[in-house]
């Protein structure tokens, strides 16, 4: 299982492949793990937004997680297209819901999975009190498989306070958080408190702000692309080479701008498609394809990466 001083580096939540029939598509998605596997990330995060979680079955979460573990066992040690080694590595899977039951028989499901650690976002809709919020947290993390909480009020309703996280984050059980606050107060304030719990980045386009502010790596969606330039973005920051690194990250801001324009993960599942990693761009409702526009404009972006 995961424990804190693991949790830093490069986290790719990613994308679940559907067939335009909108049933998964295993080989896009064992292709697309295959490739991710090449890099030095150091994790994945399975059934997260990014995954469409909230229209992916709990059956098809375990169908994808049989999938990548057999693919994991099929790679380890044989040499890739690329030249180099498959990896095994850690595996995370979202498991939060706004009904804590649930989200504990989820978090069960999915140790016996196999699961590292899930990732246990903070409960949206009802908008409970902060005591509840952490009273949910502590349920969650008696089941024994490591926690990672998940700050992301834009999509929860709800905003954790720094003095409600900092009692999350000491909760046994609690190895760090993925900090989408929308901003780096939350970081910030946190390390400046004396937190040692690690803090991952789940803002893409801030990665580089919350490492000079603490972060130990990110949860980054933008990472499917260009997996090598935000390794380098964090091994610099890493080494305290910040200019460096941000450099680096300035490089892959028109990426991460045009991949956030419209709702994720419809530009990324789109740039996939084009990139012959995916069979198909295909999302189930609400969710939609892009727009003409931003097709034309990630055409362009990809063109001159060429």
């Amino acid at each position: 299982m995961l424990s804190a001083h693991q949790l830093k580096g490069i986290f790719i939540p990613i994308i679940t492949p559907f067939l335009p029939s909108g049933e998964l598509d295993l080989a896009s998605f064992e292709r697309m793990v295959s490739q991710l596997l090449t890099h030095d990330i150091h994790g994945i995060v399975l059934n997260g937004t990014t995954g469409e979680s909230p229209t992916v079955a709990w059956e098809e979460v375990r169908t994808l997680m049989e999938s990548m573990g057999a693919n994991m066992r099929r790679g380890f040690g044989q040499e890739s297209v690329r030249g180099t080694s498959q990896r095994s590595v850690p595996i995370i899977i979202g498991v939060g819901t706004n009904d804590t039951r649930a989200s504990v028989r989820r978090a069960e499901m999915a140790g016996n999975m196999g699961a590292d650690a899930v990732l246990v976002v903070t409960p949206y809709y009802s908008r409970p009190s902060q005591e509840g919020i952490v009273a949910h947290y502590e349920r969650i993390a008696q089941v024994g498989v490591p926690v990672i909480a998940y700050e992301i009020p834009a999509r929860t309703g709800v905003r954790v306070d720094v003095d409600t996280m900092r009692r999350i984050l000491d909760i046994d059980g609690v190895i760090g958080l993925k900090d989408s606050s929308g901003g780096t107060d939350l970081v910030s304030a946190l390390t400046a408190s004396g937190n040692n719990k690690p803090i991952l980045c789940g803002e893409d386009r801030l990665f580089h702000a919350m490492l000079g502010q603490g972060a130990s790596g990110g949860m980054l969606a933008s990472a499917h692309v260009e997996t090598d330039a935000f390794l380098d973005v964090y091994r610099l920051a890493a080494e305290g080479r910040y200019s460096e690194s941000l450099s680096a990250f300035n490089c892959l801001l028109p990426l991460i701008e045009l991949l956030f324009r419209e709702s994720n993960p419809a530009p990324l599942k789109w740039l996939l498609a084009q990139q012959g990693v995916l069979a198909s761009d295909t999302l189930r409702l609400p969710m939609m394809p892009i727009t003409a526009g931003l097709q034309t404009d990630l055409g362009q972006l990809l063109a001159k990466g060429k």
